[in-house]
């Protein structure tokens, strides 16, 4: 009779020993007889019919062998054995299968790491790293399984985890929005020196979703404390030296492309005069009295970047494009002319302060959806003042005609302007 023994007795109930018996006759053992022959020479000659089978696990990280405790019930058979034929098989435990398993996942898994950027006015990005989870529970039946079928291996199922952010998200978030530039004289080393000191101050802005730009807080007051130097200004309608010249021709160039951009204007307010470097209702006076604020109306974080270049200033805005395009227009009303040239007495013939048109305009913001436009939105209507010339003429040439105008400031230049009746508060 051939007979399937399974027995799940473990090495603890064999602490009598196997005395000096000897096993029936007629018992053979996986077809080895041993009837009759002592018991521990029986034992022995049963268990080398048995296979140690080890039980691997296979993972990404490399394979584990599992610590297994081998029990095989020999000693109980050959003691207790009737006449007949009988298998034994091993049996495979694992007292700490749970916590071995637990560390081959901790092996392998990884958590997902977000892609990341950083930004100083151009952009570094840092590639996400895809995260690892383990199936442990499904290892852990696999595993409990193989041990009573027998089998000598297991593969542990593991998933990659996307991250929450991407490079690719990233990249599709720091798109160009807008570029805006203006040219200025950059042989006017201080008015140079201004302007490039603001755009520098401002280039790395990120403004967060629904944030306000000042350009008065980040750029910072105009003061020989805080870097900016000596500049032609307008004074009373007058060119005279004045700590910041230049700045608001920053300003203006950033209100320019934070208007293309998109973003929502807060506060921006005219020259008094109009200036040269935009077209009349397009500039961004700054002063101590006055500020050019916008808020970011989109959902993700805007990115703002300012070079000076020769005599090139540019500000550049990126984001998340919304699939509209952001268009300004400006419009003169009046042209404003000045009154006849005031001449003074005075040693030589020249102009004391050139003429200067005044204008009646307003600037529009026009949005467009592919071809198509939208919206058209008016930003501003403003009135420049025209300037009078004031001519010094020499009393011995007075009666001889017009006289020779010789300009104090180089027609280069552009036009400096002061702001809202307080003209020493503002940077042309």
């Amino acid at each position: 009779m051939n007979r399937m023994v399974s027995l799940l007795l473990a090495g603890s109930f064999f602490l009598g020993g196997l005395g000096t018996g000897r096993v029936r006759s007629g018992v053979a053992v996986n077809g080895v007889p041993i009837g009759g022959m002592p018991y521990a020479a029986a034992t022995e000659a049963v268990r080398s019919t048995l296979s140690r089978i080890p039980l691997t696990i296979h993972s990404p990280a490399g394979d584990f062998s599992l610590p297994i405790d081998y029990c095989d019930g020999a000693e109980e058979l050959v003691k207790h054995a009737r006449r007949g034929e009988y298998t034994l098989e091993l049996r495979r435990e694992c007292v700490l299968l749970e916590d071995f398993l637990e560390e081959v996942c901790k092996k392998n898994a990884r958590h997902a790491q977000n892609a990341e950027l950083t930004f100083d006015g151009t952009f570094t990005y840092t590639p996400e790293v895809y995260g690892v989870a383990c199936d442990y529970h499904t290892l852990l039946e696999d595993a409990m399984s193989a041990l009573k079928g027998q089998k000598s291996e297991v593969s542990l199922t593991c998933r990659p985890v996307t991250p929450n952010i991407t490079e690719e998200m990233l990249r599709a978030r720091t798109r160009p929005l807008s570029s805006f530039s203006t040219n200025f004289d950059a042989s006017k080393k201080p008015r140079t020196h201004n302007i490039a000191l603001a755009a520098e101050r401002i280039s790395g802005t990120v403004l967060a979703g629904g944030e306000e730009f000042s350009f008065n807080e980040v750029v910072g007051k105009r003061t020989k404390e805080n870097g900016f130097e000596d500049a032609a200004v307008i004074l009373d309608g007058e060119f005279v030296q004045g700590v910041g010249g230049g700045v608001c021709q920053a300003s203006t160039t950033l209100f320019g492309a934070a208007l293309r951009a998109g973003m929502l204007v807060t506060e921006s307010r005219p020259h008094s005069l109009s200036v040269g470097y935009v077209p009349p209702s397009e500039d961004a006076m700054v002063s101590e009295m006055s500020d050019l604020k916008f808020v970011n109306p989109y959902a993700y974080p805007v990115y703002i970047a300012g070079e000076v270049r020769n005599n090139t200033l540019n500000f550049k805005f990126y984001g998340m494009p919304d699939g509209r395009r952001y268009e300004v227009e400006s419009r003169v009303l009046l042209v404003l002319e000045p009154p006849p040239a005031r001449e003074i007495e005075g040693a030589e013939d020249r102009v004391l302060r050139a003429a200067r048109q005044g204008y009646s305009s307003e600037s529009w913001l026009v949005v467009y959806e592919g071809n198509r436009e939208i919206s058209r939105t008016r930003i501003r209507r403003d009135t420049y003042a025209c300037v009078q010339e004031i001519r010094e003429v020499a009393p011995e040439k007075r009666p001889e005609g017009p006289s020779l105008e010789v300009p104090n400031e180089p027609s280069a230049e552009p036009p400096l302007s002061f702001g809202e009746q307080n003209p020493a508060l503002a940077s042309p």
